[in-house]
């Protein structure tokens, strides 16, 4: 098998609002290391994805607004494949905008699209996962994600329900698609937990750059129409006009609702390596280990008394954090803003909705 036609593309152009305040509008969670592990998010994507492919193959989708901080963080990176948007859109024209990239250059393309916030707990068996499924799409014309088993009624994530259920997950064999729901809400979250036939959506999708371009013709006419002219747009001198042109008038949607809920070609493969999607502060708390009242601390000195199931995080603060008679809350302390807030992402999402104003406009 030709490995040459194999492509990695990094999404990374995501603002990180519901990191506020350590993610800030300038410096989103995916240049910060929110996990401390040593290493930015975007980072360590990067370095996954050179075991797979060569770093001429790997692509970063970002906003324009970031291209200096994809420099600084991954110097290596080849001018060409940076691939820049003048806005977000969402996923769906992000995908979009990669894929005809990809195809001007190889129209026999395979790629593995990867979120620029995850992470993977052995990098060994993801890699093994990834070179299977790219095995597997270059011998069938599908649109593969890989599926995580729930630990949770997670509303942030993807429910994806295949042919043979809960049995045929041991199978480790890709799957066809049942049913694929997209961010449901609390009450249906928990039904899909308890049948145990469905699991999550990892965000981590491989395909054919041909069948994706022709699946979000299909279903995302709305998105594709606006790339009309882009072979001979891509790689010349009017691509940044003709991009800004196309991005004014995209909708802003999920490849998840605009493409796999529709389309007849999804596929899901199971996926065995530990997988976290760090992107609110409720899955931060549920990554980082607790104390025997279940409180999550990333703080050098804390005091607690009367205190449980709260999530504590003072980056490369010095001061002690003292809490008493508080549970279920986040207390999160940075250089210019402190945040004590239920610790529940909708709450959270609303409360700090409000920064939004002109006056708090240095904060964001």
């Amino acid at each position: 098998m030709n490995t040459d036609n194999r492509y990695c593309v990094i999404m990374a152009g995501g603002a990180g609002t519901r990191f506020w305040p350590i993610s800030k509008t300038a410096h989103p969670k995916q240049f910060l290391d929110v996990a401390e592990t040593g290493k930015t998010f975007i980072r360590q994507t990067y370095e996954r994805c050179l075991k797979i492919v060569p770093s001429d193959n790997i692509l970063i989708v970002t906003a324009d607004k970031y291209k200096e901080l994809v420099r600084e963080q991954i110097p290596e990176l080849a001018p060409e494949n940076l691939v820049l948007e003048p806005y977000s859109r969402n996923t769906a024209p992000a995908v979009a905008y990669s894929t005809y990239v990809l195809l001007k250059r190889n129209p026999d393309a395979l790629v593995a699209i990867l979120p620029s916030d995850h992470i993977i707990d052995n990098d060994d068996l993801f890699s093994e996962t990834i070179c299977n499924a790219f095995r597997y799409i270059s011998e069938n014309d599908v649109l593969m994600t890989l599926g995580i088993i729930p630990t949770r009624p997670d509303t942030n994530y993807g429910y994806v329900q295949a042919y043979g259920g809960r049995e045929a997950y041991r199978s480790n064999e890709p799957l066809q698609i049942k049913t694929f729901t997209e961010k449901p809400d609390r009450n249906l979250a928990e039904v899909f937990i308890g049948t145990g036939e469905f699991l999550w959506n990892a965000g981590i999708f491989l395909w054919r750059a041909q069948t994706i371009c022709k699946e979000m013709e299909r279903h995302t006419p709305a998105i594709t129409a606006q790339f009309a002219g882009w072979e001979a747009a891509i790689g010349s001198r009017i691509e940044a006009e003709f991009i800004q042109r196309a991005y004014t008038g995209c909708p802003n949607i999920s490849l998840g609702y605009g493409v796999m809920e529709k389309t007849d070609r999804a596929w899901i493969y199971p996926a065995k390596f530990g997988w976290q999607d760090i992107g609110t502060w409720e899955s931060l708390y549920n990554y980082i280990p607790k104390d025997i009242s279940d409180n999550a601390i990333s703080a050098e000195k804390t005091l607690l008394e009367n205190a449980r199931g709260n999530l504590i995080v003072s980056p490369g603060k010095k001061k002690l954090i003292a809490v008493k008679g508080l549970s279920d809350f986040m207390v999160i302390d940075t250089e210019d803003a402190l945040v004590i807030c239920p610790k529940d992402d909708k709450k959270f999402k609303d409360f700090i909705s409000g920064i939004a104003m002109p006056e708090y406009e240095k904060y964001r």
